[in-house]
């Protein structure tokens, strides 16, 4: 399989990257990013034998050439996103919405779809968030904009041949711990005490609520292969089933 993936500096997306290059039948990796690959990011050593880097600056226009290139995958993980604590929500709907939209816009233009057998479409994976609500109708903003956007996302992928969208709802995790430099760099230290205090008291009487960036990227990737391809929305009771499968 050729991954594309977004978000790779990210608590998700950076442990997604890693899976992939533990994962044999991920031959190649392409990450879709606004700058390289930071110097803490610790990687396996095959990282640069099996990934590709585009920076790109614009995520909201591709060119012809770019696209061509961006054609040549089986699935994209998209993990770019920010949090809506203290963003207006033109700014929030501008990442959360117009990002993934136009680069799957761009993706139709270039025929992504086209000639992919029925049993193995494009697949296009979108992380929203546990409270999305598809209704768009809800009074709290990240809700509402990342329901109307699952919603975006599902309605392009329909009306294409050979696209297939899946949307994971994942509940609240960690940067992983197994790489003490990621909570330094992917959390500021307040939300990280903030987190850390609920967690242990959470993950007992409660832990369909949390899940581990490695459960996490084992679960997005099955579905990146398409090993569920009747499901649409993943919550985060599912991922879970999903990693520990």
């Amino acid at each position: 399989m050729k991954l594309l993936l977004t978000g790779a500096t990210g608590a998700a997306g950076l442990n997604i990257y890693r899976a992939a290059l533990a994962d044999p039948t991920v031959d190649r990796i392409t990450l879709l990013m606004r700058r390289e690959l930071p110097a803490w990011a610790v990687l396996p050593a095959n990282a640069s034998a099996k990934t590709t880097t585009i920076v790109h600056a614009d995520f909201t226009s591709y060119s012809p050439d770019l696209v061509s290139e961006l054609v040549n995958h089986d699935a994209c993980i998209w993990t770019l996103g920010i949090s809506a604590a203290g963003k207006n929500e033109a700014y929030f709907t501008h990442i959360t919405y117009d990002y993934p939209v136009a680069l799957l816009n761009a993706l139709i233009e270039g025929r992504v779809g086209t000639a992919r057998p029925a049993h193995a479409p494009f697949r296009f994976v979108w992380f929203s968030g546990a409270s999305a609500d598809e209704t768009e109708k809800s009074l709290s903003m990240s809700p509402r904009v990342k329901g109307r956007t699952e919603n975006a996302i599902l309605k392009l992928c329909d009306d294409v041949p050979g696209m297939q969208a899946h949307i994971l709802r994942p509940g609240g995790f960690h940067p992983s711990a197994h790489y003490p430099e990621d909570a330094k760099h992917q959390r500021r230290r307040w939300e990280s005490v903030i987190r850390n205090i609920p967690w242990p008291l959470l993950k007992v009487p409660v832990p369909a609520i949390l899940i581990s960036a490695e459960q996490l990227s084992r679960a997005a990737l099955a579905v990146a292969k398409g090993l569920y391809p009747g499901q649409i929305r993943f919550d985060n009771q599912l991922l879970l089933d999903i990693s520990a499968s």
